[in-house]
């Protein structure tokens, strides 16, 4: 049996390490939205590098959970994981992370069902993981003191520094066309003689 002290490691350690990836799969999403590609990758490649990377997430992520629900430390309950602001222990800050939760499981479900529910609300429910992120970023820095300062610090901040520059160039981008494509065709200009 794991020690209530190893617990509590694993859970913290596979909890960072979830918002690492989570940070990644955001990264590369908003960087190929679009049918944009990344330098020196095809887009299949970066399409199953960016489901594969969500796939270890939320491996990582159940690693996570499941390390919490058992550390005898506090009382987590598997209901408290899904529900969200139910639990006894923390209700706000384990509630943001029960809702992130719920938000990437939805994210990852309708992925698994895309064919069948259509692009449009395969697109809806997808764009809810955005909202994922900042939720499990709150979560991590409210009930994770030792996040607040050394290299974990540094890491988080890395993550928010990373998603802001992939928004950064999405948004700054949108004016230009994207590569690999023709540039639109411009429309003459119409003099009208009076």
């Amino acid at each position: 049996m794991i020690s209530g002290s190893a617990l509590w490691y694993l859970s913290r350690g596979t909890g960072v390490l979830s918002l690492v990836l989570l940070t990644v799969v955001i990264v590369l999403g908003v960087l190929t939205r679009g049918g944009r590609r990344l330098p020196g990758l095809p887009r299949f490649a970066v399409a199953g590098l960016h489901r594969n990377v969500s796939l270890l997430s939320v491996t990582f992520l159940a690693v996570h959970i499941t390390t919490a629900v058992i550390d005898p430390y506090v009382t987590i309950h598997w209901f408290d994981a899904i529900v969200p602001f139910v639990s006894g222990y923390q209700p706000l800050w384990l509630g943001l992370g029960a809702l992130s939760l719920d938000l990437m499981l939805a994210a990852v479900v309708t992925s698994l069902l895309r064919q069948r529910i259509g692009q449009r609300l395969w697109r809806i429910v997808h764009l809810t993981v955005y909202a994922s992120w900042p939720v499990a970023l709150v979560h991590t820095f409210a009930l994770g003191p030792d996040v607040r300062s050394g290299y974990q610090l540094v890491l988080a901040a890395s993550c928010v520094l990373a998603s802001a520059a992939a928004i950064g160039w999405r948004v700054l981008g949108r004016t230009s066309p994207v590569p690999g494509t023709a540039p639109a065709a411009r429309t003459p200009k119409v003099e009208v003689m009076a």
